[in-house]
């Protein structure tokens, strides 16, 4: 008989597929099953969070839905009490490579409202027929059903947190009509917007419009516990480029920490603020359209979607492993919110320490990145600047690039493909593909198309066994420390290969300070 308590993560594939177990994490009201399912009462119409404090209703009356969107195409509604989409998202989403999850990521980053279902197939390689298909089955819900629940909840965060118009909020969010909007609020929240809003709860700082250009909102982004904030932020800290990131650190640890973003109707920043259960997530966006990317791309960023219960019970299985993942618990995988900058600062780095290609990064920005139209705040950790993108590194980067002429050159050839459409760095590519197109550029090996997997896409399973610092982790945990024997000492790891590498870096920390060599290798 299967464990009533078995967490998250194990098992089979898709949870929602099993119904007995999904039954009995309700009953247990475990919110470690927050956002892996949907459960819905058939005698009350709504449909909830597993971790629903309300009275648990009986097997007999209740189904279960991969996503929100399944459940309203059902004719269900959200519960008011325990708001089943303010929850983490689901980590399946991220461990799959296949059409559905890809399309799911798409869909979470506002594809369908900016290039409609037809976009949305033409970025994924398949006819509208073909995705469809594959979502109803899969998810429950099609393009369209999806993307309509990606809306509503947008909506719901403008409702809440601002003070805009309702008419501004309904095409802020993706809706045709006004009329829409109120209808699609209703239906799914089973309130008017006024209600929505004259119900919600304020959290502490600004939430919502205030004086100056750009929309400013503050939001709380659940995740999973454990979260190793301190890790995560620390590695972006390292590499933190002037102007374009901000590092707040208090009492001598790292409290915060901010960016410049590149959106797809404007630019905006953000400030991410560790707290007992959220992120607090202080954005200001130059068009408010783009929310609902914002929000998916800091997700992403903070790993925040991750499973850390299931991570941590697969890897700490190994006893070489054991110590590490014990002593630090909820590790993440860094992630990235563009993948032009991802690509050109991973290049930067190759074969340098981590300070030399901070600057470069640092002189590419300064001299061809975009100035913010909004307000960075001023100092020396002023937001100033948005990483420059692919068009013009590929037209000026000959200008400032330094170092080894090879290393400019395939910098400005992997802009230029970027630039000219013929390499696409989205979050619904199909990993082994966009290894196979990275690969044939010059000037990236697999050490480089990895680590963009890896962090771009959130590959759960990938391991650079050729980093350096990565192999001196492993020594210092007993496992081998050449390529072919830390290969197959990690088959034990799938399929959190990369978070086990993450561990292993932190492993080589804690041993002895890196030399200048072993330091060119981490990025």
């Amino acid at each position: 008989m299967a464990n009533p308590t078995a967490a998250p993560g194990s098992g089979t594939r898709s949870l929602w597929r099993d119904p007995e177990r999904c039954y009995r994490a309700v009953a247990s009201r475990d919110a470690r099953f927050d956002g892996q399912f949907i459960v819905a009462v058939r005698t009350t119409g709504i449909y909830c969070r597993p971790s629903c404090p309300a009275v648990t209703p009986k097997s007999e009356n209740v189904r279960f839905y991969p996503t929100s969107a399944a459940a309203q195409t059902s004719g269900f509604r959200a519960c008011r009490r325990c708001l089943p989409d303010a929850v983490p998202g689901s980590p399946e989403w991220n461990v799959r490579a296949d059409l559905a999850a890809r399309a799911m990521r798409l869909i979470g980053d506002g594809t369908v409202e900016r290039e409609g279902v037809p976009g949305l197939a033409r970025r994924l390689g398949y006819s509208e027929r073909q995705l469809g298909r594959v979502l109803g089955t899969e998810v429950g819900a099609g393009p369209l059903a999806l993307a309509r629940a990606h809306r509503a909840h947008s909506a719901r965060l403008l409702i809440e947190l601002s003070a805009m118009p309702f008419a501004d909020i309904a095409f802020a969010a993706g809706f045709a009509s006004v009329r829409q909007f109120n209808d699609t609020i209703r239906e799914v929240f089973d309130r008017t917007p006024t209600a929505l809003r004259g119900g919600a709860k304020r959290g502490p700082g600004p939430a919502g419009d205030e004086a100056g250009p750009g929309v400013r909102l503050t939001l709380r982004l659940p995740f999973r516990p454990p979260f190793d904030a301190e890790g995560t932020l620390a590695f972006f800290a390292h590499r933190a480029v002037p102007g374009v990131e901000s590092v707040t650190r208090t009492g001598g640890g790292i409290t915060a920490y901010g960016r410049t973003l590149r959106l797809p109707h404007g630019s905006a920043t953000v400030r991410l603020e560790p707290a007992d259960g959220h992120v607090r997530c202080a954005l200001l966006l130059a068009d408010v359209r783009d929310l609902g990317s914002a929000v998916a791309r800091v997700r992403r960023l903070l790993d925040l979607d991750a499973d850390p219960v299931a991570v941590g019970r697969a890897l700490g299985a190994d006893p070489a492993l054991a110590p590490v993942v014990t002593a630090t618990p909820g590790i993440r995988v860094p992630g990235a919110v563009d993948g032009v900058e991802l690509g050109i600062r991973a290049m930067l780095g190759q074969q340098v320490s981590v300070a030399a290609a901070r600057t470069a990064a640092a002189r590419l920005a300064t001299e061809l990145g975009d100035r913010l139209p909004l307000p960075g705040g001023t100092g020396p950790d002023a937001l100033t600047t948005v990483f420059p993108g692919a068009t013009v590194i590929a037209e000026r980067g000959h200008e400032v690039l330094r170092g080894p002429r090879r290393r400019v050159e395939s910098i400005l050839a992997f802009a230029a493909t970027v630039a000219s459409g013929d390499l696409e760095l989205h979050v619904g590519c199909d990993p082994g593909q966009l290894r196979e197109e990275l690969l044939a550029l010059p000037g990236i090996g697999p050490w480089t198309a990895d680590y963009v997997l890896m962090r771009m896409l959130g590959t759960p399973d990938v391991l650079l066994t050729g980093d350096l610092v990565l192999r001196k982790g492993a020594a210092a945990l007993g496992l081998p420390d050449d390529v072919a024997g830390l290969t197959e000492a990690a088959r034990g790891w799938r399929p959190w290969r990369s978070y086990a590498g993450m561990y292993l870096w932190r492993a080589s920390a804690l041993s002895t300070p890196e030399t200048p060599k072993e330091k060119a290798k981490i990025r």
